[in-house]
């Protein structure tokens, strides 16, 4: 049982500020996994993950070829692993939706452009390390230092999306 009576909500609150996420696929032809790093543009309470790619890329196909992904955050004091399914989107209404100065320059199009894809990851569990910060970890360490005990790492659960 998380503290949190939402564990979807938890999960966008310990994300929806970070921009970079680590996308991980299965590799079309080798069956390896793939991670690479993607600009999270939005992400929803349901646990629905937004990112945005070329139609043409290694991401894009390896997804069409195999839905399976994972979404990994990390940001002092939290850690974040999503597992879920991605669906490659030809979504010229939501990449608008999507789109900033970032996203403009990084792809040199417009968000109608054939070429530009929207990637929807829904998160099916999410396992999330939420630890108390710096300071109280340190405190926590030397307690366990002085105590023989085990220290407290913050809260770490795994919940349903």
């Amino acid at each position: 049982m998380t503290h949190h009576e939402n564990g979807a909500a938890h999960v966008k609150e310990l994300v929806e500020d970070q921009r970079t996420a680590m996308l991980t696929t299965v590799h079309a032809e080798t069956g390896a996994l793939t991670s690479r790093p993607m600009t999270l543009q939005e992400v929803d309470e349901d646990g629905t993950f937004w990112f945005l790619a070329l139609a043409d890329s290694a991401t894009a196909h390896e997804i069409q070829a195999h839905a399976d992904v994972n979404v990994a955050f990390t940001k002092e004091g939290a850690w974040v692993s999503v597992a879920g399914k991605a669906e490659v989107r030809r979504d010229p209404a939501k990449a608008k939706e999507l789109w900033n100065e970032f996203a403009k320059t990084w792809f040199q199009k417009e968000p109608e452009d054939p070429a530009v894809a929207v990637i929807r990851v829904d998160g099916d569990t999410a396992q999330y390390w939420d630890s108390p910060g710096r300071a109280a970890t340190v405190v926590e360490m030397v307690k366990a230092r002085l105590t023989g005990d085990r220290p407290d790492p913050g809260e770490s659960r795994t919940v349903d999306l």
